[in-house]
C-alpha cells in the first residue's frame, strides 16, 4: 500500500479506539461501586492508611507495581515521573509494591522517581484488589478509589500488560518499522508479567 492509503487507513483504526474509549468512559460511568477497608501500608517514614492517601482529593489512583526486579514496572513506573504533577491537580496517585520501604526508597531514588511509593508486604492488599496470579506471583495494574465520607470505594481496575496504553513508549515503537524490533527489554518477556 502506498503512503497516504496506509496513514488513511491507521486513521481510520484511531479513530475506531478513540470511539472505544469513549464507550468504555460511558460504561464505567454506570458502575457500582465496591467498597474496601482501609488498609495499612508501610512507608519509609512509618505507616500510612488508603485513606491518606487521597490528601485533598475524592478520587485516588494507585499503581499495583511488581518492584524493583521487575523491568517492565520499572519501565511503566519511569513514564510517572513526567505526569505525576499533571495527575495530582485532579487525583491522589500513589505507587505501591511487595518490595519493602528501605528497598524502594533506595530503588526510587536511583530512578529519580518523585511519587509517594508505599509497601503492601505483609496485607492483603494486592490480593484483595486481584493483582496476584493463581501462581502466587504479583500482577502488574491500576485501580482507582473514590472516597465519599468515611467510606472507600474502588470504581475501577486494569491490568498492565507489555504494549498497553500506559506507558507511551510501546506507541511510539509501534509506529516504527519493526515495531519494538529486538530492543532489549522486551527480547524476551519477563516471568513477572503473566498475564493478568
Amino acid at each position: 500500500m502506498n503512503y497516504a492509503d496506509v496513514n488513511g487507513k491507521l486513521a481510520d483504526y484511531r479513530r475506531q479506539i478513540s470511539d472505544i474509549r469513549e464507550k468504555m468512559r460511558e460504561t464505567l460511568a454506570t458502575v457500582e461501586p465496591e467498597h474496601v477497608k482501609d488498609y495499612e501500608f508501610a512507608t519509609f517514614d512509618g505507616s500510612v492508611r488508603l485513606s491518606e492517601l487521597f490528601g485533598d482529593h475524592e478520587d485516588l489512583i494507585v499503581i499495583h507495581n511488581m518492584g524493583a526486579a521487575c523491568s517492565y514496572c520499572t519501565l511503566w513506573a519511569d513514564g510517572y515521573n513526567g505526569i505525576h504533577q499533571h495527575v495530582v491537580s485532579r487525583a491522589g496517585f500513589v505507587v505501591t509494591s511487595p518490595d519493602r520501604p528501605g528497598v524502594q526508597k533506595k530503588f526510587a531514588e536511583s530512578r529519580g522517581w518523585k511519587f509517594p511509593i508505599v509497601s503492601h508486604e505483609g496485607t492483603n492488599f494486592a490480593a484483595d484488589m486481584g493483582y496476584v496470579s493463581n501462581s502466587g506471583g504479583w500482577l502488574p495494574g491500576v485501580s482507582v478509589f473514590r472516597r465519599e465520607g468515611d467510606a472507600i470505594q474502588r470504581v475501577s481496575d486494569t491490568g498492565f500488560s507489555p504494549g498497553d496504553d500506559f506507558c507511551s513508549l510501546w506507541h511510539f515503537f509501534d509506529m516504527l518499522p519493526g515495531g519494538v524490533g529486538d530492543w532489549p527489554h522486551v527480547a524476551k518477556k519477563p516471568s513477572c508479567c503473566d498475564s493478568h
